[in-house]
This record gives C-alpha cells, sequence and structure tokens, in this order.
C-alpha cells in the first residue's frame, strides 16, 4: 500500500517481552543506532518490518496453536496474518537474541546452555543477514515458533508524511527464563530492562527518546503488578483499535496528535474514547488503554 506522498506503507510487528523484576514489571528495550534513517537514538520493543520470508506458506507447519486463518482473523485482515507472529520472533532473535520457540520436550528453547551458546549464535547472525531463513533453524534444531504464547494487543500506523511508513503489530510475550538477551550491536546499540513508569519518567526528564507507541505501551503495561497479569489482561482482548496520529502545524513547529485530541480532523476533544480503549485494569476487552503521548 502507498500513501498520498508516495511513500510505501510497510507491514511491521514488534514484541514486549515483560519479566517480573525485584520492583515490579519490567520490558525489555532496545537503543535504535543513532544513524538509523528510522528514529535514530530511540529506546524500542524489538520489532522490524515483515519481510517476504515471514510469509512463506511452510511456516505455518512450524507455528504452534495458531493459523494462518486464525491469525489473520484475529488482525482483521483477510490473510497473512501469521507472518505479523512470525516477524515479530524473527526481530526478536536477529536484535535481541530471544527466541519465541519450543524445542522437541515442548519448552521455549534454552539458548543459555553452554554447550549451545556458539551455535545459537551462528543461528542468529546467519538470520540477520539473510544467509538463512527461520524456518531453516526451526527445521535443524526441532522447533516451533511459540506464536501461542505471544499476544496481540495494539495497532499502529505512521502518520501521513513521514519519510517511512509502518503499519505495526504489537504484541506482548514472557521473557524466557532460559535466554540472555542482549543487542546486536548494528541496528541496536545497547539494551536495558526497564519498568515502564521508569522509562516513562526518564523521557520526561529528556533522557531517553521513545516515539509515541512506544510510550502508550508501557503506560498499558504499567498498571499491572506482575508479567502474568498483563499477558492474562491481554489474553481477553477482543478489539484492538487502529491508531493513526497526524502530524499538525503549530506556531513552534509541528505536533503529533492522536484521535481524541480536538486539533484531531477537527473533532471534539475526547480523550477517553478513541485512543483510550483499551483498559485492561477495569476488565474491558477492546484492547490496552493505549494512552498515548501527544
Amino acid at each position: 500500500m502507498t500513501d498520498p506522498g508516495g511513500v510505501v506503507l510497510r507491514d511491521a510487528a514488534t514484541v514486549m517481552i515483560l519479566r517480573d523484576g525485584d520492583a515490579g514489571v519490567e520490558v525489555f528495550m532496545l537503543k535504535r543506532n543513532l544513524n538509523s534513517d528510522f528514529v535514530g537514538g530511540a529506546y524500542v520493543f524489538p520489532g522490524g518490518a515483515v519481510d517476504p520470508a515471514d510469509r512463506e506458506v511452510d511456516l505455518e507447519p512450524v507455528c504452534e496453536g495458531r493459523s494462518d486463518v486464525e491469525a489473520s482473523r484475529r488482525l482483521g485482515i483477510p490473510s497473512g496474518g501469521l507472518a505479523f507472529w512470525v516477524a515479530a520472533i524473527r526481530e526478536s532473535f536477529e536484535e535481541a537474541g530471544v527466541l519465541l520457540a519450543y524445542d522437541d520436550s515442548d519448552r521455549i528453547v534454552d539458548l543459555d546452555d553452554s554447550a549451545g551458546v556458539d551455535r545459537w549464535a551462528e543461528h542468529r547472525i546467519a538470520v540477520d543477514n539473510g544467509e538463512r531463513q527461520l524456518i531453516d533453524v526451526c527445521h535443524s534444531e526441532g522447533l516451533r515458533l511459540a506464536v501461542d504464547a505471544m499476544h496481540y494487543f495494539g495497532h499502529w500506523i505512521t502518520p501521513e508524511g513521514a519519510p517511512r511508513r509502518y503499519d505495526t503489530r504489537f504484541f506482548l510475550a514472557a521473557a524466557p527464563t532460559n535466554q540472555t538477551p542482549l543487542h546486536d550491536d548494528h541496528e541496536v546499540i545497547a539494551n536495558e530492562w526497564l519498568r515502564p513508569a521508569d522509562g516513562l519518567a526518564r523521557v520526561e526528564s529528556g533522557e531517553l527518546t521513545m516515539m509515541p507507541p512506544t510510550m502508550a505501551s508501557l503506560r498499558a503495561v504499567a498498571r499491572f503488578a506482575t508479567a502474568a497479569d498483563a499477558l492474562a489482561a491481554a489474553t481477553e482482548i477482543t478489539d484492538v483499535p487502529t491508531i493513526l496520529p497526524q502530524v499538525i502545524a503549530t506556531e513552534g513547529g509541528v505536533r503529533i496528535v492522536l484521535p481524541g485530541d480536538p486539533r484531531y480532523d477537527g473533532e471534539p476533544g475526547v480523550p477517553d474514547a478513541a485512543v483510550h480503549s483499551m483498559s485492561l485494569a477495569t476488565g474491558r476487552t477492546t484492547g490496552l488503554d493505549l494512552e498515548g503521548d501527544t
């Protein structure tokens, strides 16, 4: 799909990897390369564009617990939905060294076992370089992608006018206990486990840079006491709204506004409606309360 300005709108997927820290829920985050063409220096979740290889029909047999029909229905598209789950898993493996996949014992694969560290590193580099496909790793290692353990909760589209635009699906997943996340020192240059509230405070202070969808996702998770609580709430979501921010001119330059802002298409201000439709805390099942920053 191409926008009115001629920019191709690319499908993308990202995954929030959660764990329980000493002071509450933590999210694994990566710092993008400062020289990146897209949001350089920003803190993000593992993710990226859906590649053609993610759409291969022969991937469905190695995806545990979710067919393409089911995945597409969940995303509200005619077909090809499973590719978003696959892309999120592939990107998390490439960028963060986290592989959400089951071994032949039906457990998330152990990447920390010293006997296989070098082998998994070689797999990761080969997939990242395009020398090997993720399905090849699945076949050689006897793995099944854990798409059943990844829960869809957000849908954001880059505003019109941006030089690069993505139609991005957001997922939640639990951090494997036998894998140590890292960063690839290429697309991303640092990694950190952050409490959502701490991450947001550091953005407010100017220490970190994050995009509105990232901040909205952190706010949505910040209300939960444990990772299990957040994941359980995500399983109850029945409808995920599409959020398309707009860039508007202001006296000081430009500003990003979201649905619900009175400046968005001139609609009345309804800050607790369109954007804030995801209220996991109150048991509503229309998606995470994506309270985006403007």
